[in-house]
């Protein structure tokens, strides 16, 4: 009796494997391999006027990791080369290209801060709504940009760096494929830092579209403000002012503001009531870092932790727009109208980032 050598996978062909497999009534080690080697036998006993010895099968099979059962399921290594990386030229034209369309959205802005006239909207002198004393802002200027503005780039790079470094969050094929597809001297970019490129860029834009819209709003309708009487003192073309019962159901249009210690900001500012900056502003920019952490953040065991910081986060945005309220600088609708904004813009950007 002949030795008998031990057969091994490398040895048989993909149809003798499935034959021999299918009349031992074993199933196949792999599903992939099986689905692959299924289709190759049904391809073969399709052809026609063909013996099945005859058939020659070019199949350009991946490569398998593992060779039995014991070592787990098999995972296919996809067998493309990487593709080239883009170089200088390519970084700076998109940069370019981003910085172009940001443009588009800034240079209005300024062209309103810094020429923007108001529509020159009358009022009523029994009108209680503008009677409003004038106060200073709960929530100053500074302390929103530093919350609405540095807080969700500081959070976006933070995050985007840890990603990068966590690589429990790429399944095990994808390790060697993965890449930023950028170089810059001959040094290939970390792929955390064009997510964060990406991820900052789009807030950015969205932040100067939503504050674009508003302003259009604000210079379109020149509604006054509800401390208008208090700041203005307004008087009338023909000298005389509200306390007189000659305007008391006057509509007014042409007045002058008899305050000594009024300025020009403060006369520009007074007609731009609606909507309101603030609400907006906030609104946009703790919607959109709520949805960004629950997207990109896997918290596991830490959910909670989740929702207290997104509720810490909307919190935030809601008492920006009360303070706009009981500070008598917006009028209720005024706030309803620039939340609202705000929070349609994040909505909107956000879906088109995942």
């Amino acid at each position: 009796m002949s030795t008998l050598r031990p057969v091994s996978v490398c040895d048989t062909t993909p149809l003798q494997r499935f034959e021999s497999q299918s009349s031992s009534g074993e199933e196949p080690s792999s599903p992939t391999a099986s689905s692959i080697i299924a289709a190759a036998a049904a391809a073969a006993s399709q052809t026609p006027n063909h013996n099945n010895n005859n058939v020659k099968l070019d199949l350009q099979l991946p490569t398998f990791v593992g060779s039995s059962r014991s070592q787990g399921p098999l995972y296919a290594v996809p067998s493309s080369n990487k593709p080239p990386l883009r170089g200088p030229r390519q970084i700076f034209g998109r940069i370019l290209m981003d910085l172009c369309l940001l443009s588009c959205v800034g240079l209005p802005m300024l062209g309103f801060s810094l020429w923007g006239e108001a529509v020159n909207r009358g009022f009523f002198c029994n009108d209680s709504s503008l009677k409003h004393p004038y106060r200073d802002s709960t929530m100053p200027s500074w302390i929103l940009y530093l919350m609405c503005g540095a807080l969700p780039l500081s959070v976006m790079l933070v995050v985007e760096f840890f990603r990068g470094q966590d690589r429990r969050l790429h399944s095990p094929f994808q390790k060697n494929t993965m890449g930023s597809g950028y170089q810059l001297c001959h040094l290939e970019l970390p792929t955390w830092l064009v997510e964060c490129y990406h991820r900052m860029g789009i807030f950015i834009f969205g932040l100067g579209v939503e504050q674009l819209s508003t302003n259009i709003a604000k210079y379109s309708i020149g509604r006054l403000r509800p401390h208008f009487y208090t700041l203005c003192q307004p008087v009338m073309k023909d000298g005389t002012t509200c306390s007189d019962p000659i305007n008391a159901a006057r509509y007014i249009e042409e007045f002058t503001c008899a305050a000594v210690d009024i300025t020009s900001k403060q006369l520009k500012d007074m007609r731009l009531s609606f909507p309101s900056g603030h609400a907006s502003f906030a609104c946009y920019s703790m919607l959109y870092l709520v949805i960004y952490l629950h997207r990109r953040m896997h918290w596991k065991q830490m959910r909670m932790l989740c929702h207290l910081l997104q509720f810490l986060l909307l919190m935030f945005a809601w008492y920006t727009a009360l303070t706009r309220v009981s500070d008598y600088k917006h009028h209720w609708s005024d706030v309803l109208a620039g939340s609202g904004i705000g929070l349609t813009y994040a909505v909107v950007v956000t879906s088109t980032m995942w």
